[in-house]
């Protein structure tokens, strides 16, 4: 074998995953802490089998429906697809929720304060700037209300009148 690995390894590995900003790529990381939590949660429940039979097997595929959705929206955040930035907000805010439960009304600080941790980084990591522009498609030299209307109701109502005009 007389080649070279050389150039094979010139891309990275995040550039070929993703093409969403590293905010975004960081709040997938992130949105999969409490998916995995989930996993764990369940096999806990399931070992410890606290409930009646019947009960345990319901609760079990519960939280790991739960936790299959949840780490669905993280791998898509990871991966770049616009898709998993809604639900993605929305585990967010489910996350806030729950922290603040456990921290206050509950007296468990030490799971509910950095459960609305968890939440409110991915909040804010999916509304930064670069994280916006990535989700609008926004084009060099243009507006976020630009991209709004290009992709918008406006602009496909737009987009059909020029087509319908050109035909």
């Amino acid at each position: 074998m007389s080649g070279s690995l050389e150039g094979c390894f010139a891309v990275s590995i995040a550039d070929k995953l993703s093409p969403a900003p590293r905010e975004v790529r960081l709040a997938g990381v992130v949105t999969a802490l409490p998916g995995l939590a989930l996993i764990v949660f369940a096999i806990l429940l399931l070992v410890n089998g606290q409930a009646g039979p019947e009960n345990l097997v319901a609760e079990v595929a519960y939280y790991l429906v739960l936790a299959a959705g949840t780490l669905a929206c993280a791998a898509g955040l990871f991966l770049g697809k616009t898709w998993a930035r809604s639900p993605g907000v929305v585990v967010a805010l489910i996350l806030v929720g729950v922290g603040w439960y456990g921290a206050g009304p509950s007296g468990q600080p030490l799971w509910g304060v950095p459960l609305g941790l968890i939440g409110i980084a991915v909040i804010v990591l999916l509304f930064r700037r670069p994280s916006r522009a990535w989700a609008l498609g926004l084009r060099e030299g243009e507006t976020e209300e630009e991209a709004a209307e290009r992709d918008g109701a406006a602009g496909r109502a737009a987009r059909r009148e020029r087509e319908e005009r050109d035909s």
